[in-house]
């Protein structure tokens, strides 16, 4: 027993050092910690269960025999976040550049599976070279089964993934069939075809950065949602991230202990809309106020920026945060803010998150790029989105909301369930100008003063539907409220709906408009 006890500290040992001290060091070189030390910092202290440390691959090809390393540049198992009970996976550089290979998947489906079964959330700590070459069309295979669970645990239980380094090829698609991407500034990227690739296929000449560093993902293409400064700000994101999400789909967001007044006021509210409609203002500053203090986490909050979303909380309840940035493109609707949305309206129902809108939106862009890239498309999935979500849904409309736009960002007819308005709202057909070239223009072309009579008609209808009166008085907005009533009317209306239940029709599913 001894000599066999020996044996077996030696492999957990050899298990421990990954690919050895050099390539550690080669790791440290480049501003990036281990695998192990990236989960030491995630997990609570002495929760982590490793499964699977001492699986290798059995390729003898290109000389792979003499590569064996217990746990194939991968580790696996379960741990703690905040005495919360996750299932984790971090790729390990040091050995073989983390290359994917079919221990890998093995390893990783395995704990997906667990994490199902189990209910609990799963974290993903990606840093890999690509694909391991020398296995081939088993490679390929292997990531074919983490999709499939990836697909299988969407809307289950909550999957994070953080990208800690390189990530390319097909392993990029793993993360993107998660819930939230943690990338990390200046050492994290994700692509399908490297930078050589592209110079020889295309003639671009690019970096890795360029092509797709963390800001190019949280900026431009919008594949990620949240940017760190440095691997240790990532990891504090996610345990932060972690705090806003159930376990899984049964069970309700964790709630904390009460901290700020729910009767609190802010009278600085009453004062925030500028009396100039053309004039924006900080609707971050108006959230700050309202939610609990320190409490808002944006997502996407470099990308599509006439929009924000997010998380917040409310007497120490999670919420879902979706409202119109009157200071990007005066809060107009287009292509990647739809998409935007849509998409934290979904991520946010399927976790049993109630969802507050704040709307101040003059419409949807016009223009012929976005018609011809599919607006109308883009724009249908918010109106899927929220006609779909069944958890709480409850609707501020802060100053404008004209059109098609007001409809879509949960209206009553999107299945809201609390429909609120300030004074300074102003809910109609379109604006003012548009409206006076469409019902006034012979009038204005035949007066004898046409700027006169067009600034005639344009007071007259804002006083008439400048107001969120009419849509009161038709029950379109449930009450008119003082801004500064906001912070406690949400608190009342959630604790009412946090009972709610909805009937849904039996189907398959929806043709969500893709």
């Amino acid at each position: 027993m001894t000599d066999q006890l020996a044996t077996l500290r030696e492999k957990r040992q050899q298990a421990l050092e990954g690919g050895g001290t050099q390539r550690i060091q080669a790791q440290h070189a480049k501003g990036k910690l281990t695998a192990r030390e990236r989960l030491s910092i995630l997990l609570d202290e002495a929760s982590f269960q490793e499964l699977g440390a001492l699986a290798t691959h059995q390729n003898t090809d290109f000389g792979m025999d003499k590569n064996r390393f217990p746990g194939d540049g991968i580790i696996t198992g379960f741990g703690k976040i905040g005495g919360r009970r996750v299932a984790v996976y971090a790729q390990d550089f040091t050995v073989l550049g983390g290359s994917f290979s079919e221990v890998q998947s093995n390893k990783i489906s395995r704990i997906l599976d667990l994490a199902i079964q189990a209910g609990i959330p799963v974290i993903g700590l990606n840093d890999s070279g690509g694909a391991r070459v020398q296995e081939g069309v088993r490679s390929l295979a292997a990531y074919g089964e983490v999709f499939v669970r990836n697909v299988k645990a969407s809307g289950v239980v909550p999957q994070l993934s953080l990208i800690m380094g390189p990530c390319a090829g097909g392993a990029v698609y793993s993360p993107a069939l998660t819930d939230i991407t943690i990338m990390v500034d200046q050492t994290s990227n994700m692509f399908l075809t490297g930078p050589d690739i592209i110079k020889t296929v295309t003639g671009e000449d690019v970096t890795a950065e360029e092509l797709g560093g963390a800001w190019v993902h949280n900026a431009t293409s919008g594949v990620a949602q949240v940017m760190a400064s440095d691997e240790a700000d990532a990891l504090r994101k996610t345990k932060q991230l972690l705090s806003y999400l159930p376990q899984n789909y049964t069970e309700d967001p964790p709630q904390l202990e009460p901290y700020d007044p729910a009767d609190r006021m802010d009278e600085g509210l009453n004062t925030l809309i500028p009396a100039d409609d053309n004039m924006p203002y900080d609707m971050r500053d108006l959230l700050a106020r309202i939610f609990d203090r320190d409490s808002l986490f944006g997502l996407h909050s470099d990308w599509a920026a006439n929009a924000l979303v997010g998380f917040a909380r409310l007497d120490g309840h999670a919420v879902g945060i979706i409202a119109n940035n009157p200071q990007v493109m005066s809060g107009c609707l287009d292509i990647n803010a739809s998409d935007k949305i849509a998409r934290h309206i979904t991520l946010c129902d399927q976790f049993n998150i109630p969802l507050i809108t704040f709307v101040d939106c003059p419409g949807y862009l016009p223009g012929v790029e976005q018609e011809y890239n599919g607006v109308i498309r883009h724009g249908a999935k918010i109106i899927y989105a929220y006609c779909q979500a069944t958890v709480p849904k409850i609707s501020i409309v802060t100053r404008k909301a004209y059109g098609g736009s007001y409809v879509a960002l949960s209206s009553k007819q999107m299945n809201n369930d609390v429909a609120f308005a300030w004074p300074s709202a102003q809910i109609a057909v379109m604006g003012a100008e548009g409206a006076a070239r469409l019902l006034n223009r012979r009038g204005i072309e035949a007066a004898e003063d046409p700027k006169a009579e067009e600034a005639r008609f344009i007071a007259e209808y804002k006083k008439k539907f400048f107001n969120p009166y009419q849509a009161a008085d038709v029950g379109q907005i449930d009450e008119v409220i003082e801004p500064r009533e906001t912070r406690p009317r949400l608190i009342r209306a959630l604790e009412v709906l946090r009972t709610k239940v909805t009937q849904t029709i039996p189907k398959k599913h929806g043709l969500f408009p893709v």
